[in-house]
């Protein structure tokens, strides 16, 4: 099973770039966006053998998530504690022997002005992830605005105390994962470098590669048995995120 999670900053915009070109070649069984900027009725994109479900943040252009899925889900939540959420960031599709998220995390701001807001929605994020884990596996996907540790940042000295590399919001991931989680690329890949996901949009930047591994996949520690593969394709423009990938494969037998 091919997981696929993009935040695509205007997916009206980056339709224009390729979007379509790699959802189709990507072939994933589930996709999904973030930061679509959009409402309902601002975009027809139906891509046949998919689902589509889609979360709208009530402030136009702001926000909003959407996934596409090749099997129907049991059923759909759009919230956390609520079946709705106004700035669109979560969804989560139930399945039959997983749950599966996705998410963006609330930007604690330059000034750091949302950080208590960020910090509190942190715990209410990992309070609903535990529920549902005690329940079936889980895996969590998207842009969760924080590079973890020093390796997930090309300039971890010059950037600390900044928004996404917070000694605050390293801890909430920290506590995240304590909780039973597992960061997948780093399962597959602990020592890499230079592998980023995010770059900002000042010249040459990108070119560079000076960026921050701010999108993930997350999965139930007890999934690890399943995971194949993880992946970040910083090849791929249209955005100033690049898509990250996970490979699971459901068949194996767990001794």
């Amino acid at each position: 099973m091919k997981m696929v999670s993009w935040n695509v900053n205007g997916l009206r915009a980056c339709v224009n770039k390729g979007f379509s070109d790699y959802f189709m070649q990507a072939d994933a069984d589930i996709f999904c966006v973030q930061e679509t900027k959009l409402q309902e009725g601002q975009i027809d994109l139906n891509y046949e053998g998919y689902f589509p479900y889609w979360n709208y943040a009530e402030k136009k252009g702001y926000s909003g998530t959407a996934v596409f899925t090749k099997q129907q889900p049991i059923s759909v939540r759009y919230g956390i504690e609520e079946d709705s959420e106004p700035e669109g960031r979560i969804l989560t599709l139930t399945f039959e022997t997983f749950y599966f998220i996705t998410v963006y995390t609330p930007n604690a701001k330059r000034d750091l002005s949302r950080l208590p807001y960020r910090l509190e929605w942190e715990d209410r994020f990992r309070a609903y992830l535990n529920q549902l884990d005690a329940v079936k596996p889980v895996i969590v996907c998207g842009d969760l605005n924080v590079a973890h540790q020093e390796i997930d940042i090309k300039n971890a000295k010059a950037n600390k105390g900044n928004s996404g590399f917070t000694e605050e919001e390293r801890s909430k991931m920290t506590e995240l994962l304590q909780s039973g989680f597992i960061d997948t690329f780093r399962h597959f890949y602990p020592d890499r470098e230079d592998a980023y996901s995010w770059w900002s949009n000042m010249p040459k930047v990108r070119e560079r590669n000076v960026g921050w591994r701010i999108d993930y996949f997350l999965a139930s520690s007890r999934l690890a048995p399943y995971l194949t593969d993880a992946g970040i394709d910083a090849h791929v423009l249209g955005s100033d995120h690049c898509p990250v990938i996970l490979e699971l494969d459901f068949s194996k037998t767990v001794q």
